[in-house]
């Protein structure tokens, strides 16, 4: 009786003693990494009345879904434009060629350019089902 007392109170101690250290990486601590995004609240891009803040938390929307809900948004104004640039963020060339696919559209300098090649692209898009 004695024997197995001794045993529980060393397996106990050791277990007490495993928990006190944090886990090391060489010399330095582990730490805990956030996710992407995490530091952007999503409130303050819902404050804005920006169509693609108001994705669902738990799943990622996909692109395409993003650009169709820009849709919603008054044609030919800024804030579609601003909704379309949230999307794909605009990397603009002095001579940009004919767009083939959606994401050269940030390519245009030309606000309006740009806007009439994202239109084009995203309603061309098929919808999808909505889950």
């Amino acid at each position: 009786m004695r024997m197995i007392l001794a045993l529980v109170a060393v397996l106990y101690s050791a277990a007490a003693f495993a928990q006190t250290d944090t886990p090391m990486v060489g010399d330095k601590p582990l730490v805990q990494v956030k996710p992407k995004g995490a530091s952007k609240g999503t409130k303050e891009a819902a404050a804005k009345g920006k169509p693609e803040a108001a994705a669902p938390k738990g799943k990622p929307q996909s692109t395409a879904v993003r650009l169709q809900a820009c849709l919603d948004v008054d044609d030919g104004t800024k804030d579609r434009l601003n909704c379309y640039d949230g999307v794909i963020p605009p990397q603009p060339k002095p001579k940009p060629a004919k767009a083939k696919g959606v994401a050269d559209c940030r390519f245009f300098k030309e606000e309006d350019e740009r806007l009439a090649c994202f239109n084009g692209f995203a309603e061309s898009i098929p919808k999808l089902p909505k889950n």
